[in-house]
């Protein structure tokens, strides 16, 4: 994929001039172009119509009065690539194609990947977005190169969303959340423009406030680290979804975007490396963007809840469960003015119930939610759902959003109004809300993801900037694997702890190298794939004898032995291994030691080059650190050293580059603190050439 810059995507993302070529297709881009105000020249192009929904139409490309900022390509793949070129050629800023048969349907057109690299070439260095792609809607220009309807309105500011899909594209389009959408784009197979570059091109619009990605597979890493580096320097943050998880979903991407998922626990890691938040669900992603258009990045996870029921401050106090937010308690200087205006028989506590005693009271409810947000919190949410308006009189709920709008403004405090129902929540109260800053949430989980989202952007921001991701090609070498002794030896230099050990050749030399050692020792096979089930390991041997009964025992199936110190008892044992992401390149991973990995889904990722506080951030976010930090009156593992192993294996295989494979050190045996680590087996791929 060749990267364009952002400042070669402005001028087809913010066109003065528009060329459509094609029948149907083209002439809904005119409508809509039309429909939406749009102020600049529309030229179709069209070898017998004189004129399309008004406007006079060109035979071709030469005959266009000059080179168009953007062209929607709405004709057969063959022909789209002749249009190409001959843009190309003239000049212009950039191309939708909207064409299909590339490859992402290499199953039913073998040859759609040559026809893709044909429009490739002959796009050169103009912007071409696709191909199977819809296009993009502008609504701050009123510029729409979309071959559809949509649910959009002209704004002045707002948030950008991004996807591959053009199907969730027109979806999101449908959007009744109040959230004002800027710009709405589609990337298709991404075979010259990614998501990454349009997201960049979008974001250094001044009057976009966020950007949002639906992802099916990242595009170019480079770039995306690019749009990390922009966000950050421009204020502006970014969040994703990203698919993958599943297996189906691996699958499906594959044969729909012709893209790689990749790795999904790696995906998360690369996002927030680059300061990227992300969520599970679209609501999700649409109600982060709406808090982050409304309020940007939260400085802390502490908010506050109100509502006139229990029921629904239980049910905020128990979706919070599991989550990076905190309902802190009410500072003393709030609970005079809140006991005087709630009344005696409110329990002040946050989430506050402030029952109905000030229900239609909006001078009452005003003092009440000011009294509230002035507490410090980084997001103060009021849950209020609404009345159906074809059957009930909504006037006390408009009373309460006027008090809430009434507090933010006298507080200048981050307010919220959630509907536990998002069906409850009317799109003009929305609308209304988001124009007195304050956020609508759909949804009570939607609302909490989007504050430790937000928060987790700020906590982004606010630390230093990564380096780049280690990116390295893979070596044409053979792959071999090393022995374990050879595995060790290997990684001894750059400081992983190993246990002292010689590697022998026979029964008797293990039996004197155990006694140079010190008892007690381990005794392995060498050259033996599963040691464990085929007999030969021997632990905790304590005299020559009984080093040389054991090499016996495990002679018929070992080639040489690895005689080692034992090491002492551990308080936990880890796992750091090493894979090659096709996308991020070489990452670590860190888990709990042996079966523990699969059983506990306890494992992290961390992206290279890495830092020591990266690492230990990522150890403290694994289960098997309750055992580190001493659980129930355990002693304390040595976390210190455990994070200078996991370094030492990093800067191991950035070293390495593009020789290694594969790295597993299964177990790293975590010892008390102050008596280090030990590597106790280790499994090292490497390419030689």
């Amino acid at each position: 994929m060749k990267t364009l810059s952002p400042n070669s995507l402005s001028r087809l993302i913010r066109p003065k001039s528009i060329a459509v070529f094609g029948g149907k297709e083209a002439g809904r881009v005119v409508e809509q172009c039309r429909k939406m105000g749009y102020k600049g020249e529309i030229w179709p192009v069209h070898p017998t119509r004189d004129e399309v929904h008004g406007y006079r139409t060109y035979r071709s490309v030469a005959d266009l009065p000059s080179a168009p900022d953007a062209a929607f390509v709405g004709v057969n793949r063959n022909l789209t690539i002749d249009i190409m070129r001959e843009l190309r050629e003239r000049g212009a800023g950039g191309a939708i194609c909207y064409a299909s048969g590339f490859s992402e349907a290499v199953a039913e057109l073998p040859d759609g990947p040559e026809l893709q690299a044909k429009l490739v070439e002959a796009a050169g260095d103009m912007a071409v977005v696709g191909p199977n792609c819809y296009g993009f809607i502008n609504m701050l220009d009123g510029a729409l190169l979309w071959p559809d309807q949509h649910g959009m309105i002209r704004t002045e500011r707002g948030v950008a969303v991004l996807t591959q899909s053009s199907n969730i594209a027109c979806n999101i389009s449908m959007q009744m959340r109040g959230l004002p959408l800027a710009y709405l784009m589609t990337a298709g197979n991404q075979a010259q423009t990614g998501l990454s570059a349009l997201a960049v091109a979008a974001l250094e619009d001044p009057r976009v406030t966020a950007v949002g990605l639906h992802i099916e597979g990242f595009d170019d890493i480079e770039t995306l680290e690019l749009l990390g580096r922009r966000a950050r320097d421009l204020k502006k943050p970014v969040v994703a979804l990203k698919m993958g998880k599943s297996e189906a979903a691996q699958k499906a991407t594959v044969s729909h975007t012709a893209s790689l998922a990749g790795n999904d626990k790696v995906s998360g890691a690369v996002l927030e490396r680059l300061g990227i938040g992300r969520v599970d669900s679209l609501p999700a992603l649409l109600e982060t963007l709406k808090l982050l258009h409304v309020a940007g990045p939260l400085a802390s996870n502490e908010i506050s809840s109100m509502s006139c029921s229990g029921g629904e401050a239980s049910l905020i106090a128990d979706s919070a469960v599991g989550r990076k937010v905190i309902f802190r308690d009410l500072k003393p200087e709030q609970l005079p003015v809140l006991r005087e205006t709630l009344g005696q028989m409110v329990t002040l506590s946050n989430p506050l119930d402030y029952h109905t005693f000030v229900w239609g009271n909006g001078a009452k409810q005003t003092t009440a939610f000011s009294a509230m947000m002035r507490g410090d919190y980084a997001l103060n949410l009021v849950i209020l759902d609404f009345p159906r308006s074809d059957r009930c009189d909504a006037a006390d709920w408009m009373t309460t959003v006027d008090a809430i709008i009434a507090a933010h403004k006298a507080t200048g405090a981050n307010a919220g109004v959630v509907a536990s129902m998002g069906e409850n929540l009317p799109e003009d109260v929305a609308l209304t809300l988001v124009a007195n800053g304050v956020t609508p949430f759909m949804g009570i989980d939607e609302a909490l993801v989007a504050a430790e989202t937000a928060h987790a952007i700020h906590q982004a921001w606010t630390a230093a900037a990564s380096a780049p991701l280690l990116k390295t090609t893979v070596s044409e070498g053979e792959a071999v694997t090393l022995s374990e002794h050879g595995s060790k030896e290997a990684l001894k230099p750059f400081g992983l702890p190993v246990p002292d050990g010689r590697h022998v050749t026979t029964a008797g030399e293990a039996a004197r190298a155990a006694s140079e050692i010190g008892f007690p020792v381990a005794l392995k096979g060498s050259g033996v794939a599963h040691k464990t089930e085929a007999g030969a390991v021997k632990l905790n041997l304590k005299s020559e004898a009984e080093v040389l009964e054991a090499a016996k025992a495990m002679a018929s199936v070992a080639k040489g032995y690895l005689v080692e110190k034992m090491a002492a008892k551990p308080v936990a044992e880890l796992i750091v291994g090493a894979l090659r992401d096709p996308v991020a390149g070489p990452v670590l991973t860190i888990g709990a030691g042996g079966i523990l990995v699969e059983l506990m889904d306890d494992s992290a990722i961390v992206t290279l080059p890495a830092t020591k506080t990266d690492i230990r951030k990522a150890i403290e976010g694994l289960k098997i650190t309750k055992l580190l930090n001493g659980y129930r009156g355990q002693a304390r593992g040595d976390i210190a050293a455990l994070v200078d192993a996991v370094f030492a294996a990093g800067e191991f295989v950035i070293a390495k580059g593009a020789d290694i494979e594969e790295l597993d050190i299964n177990p790293l045996m975590v010892l008390p603190e102050g008596q280090g680590v030990v590597a106790a087996d280790a499994l090292v791929r490497m390419r030689v050439k």
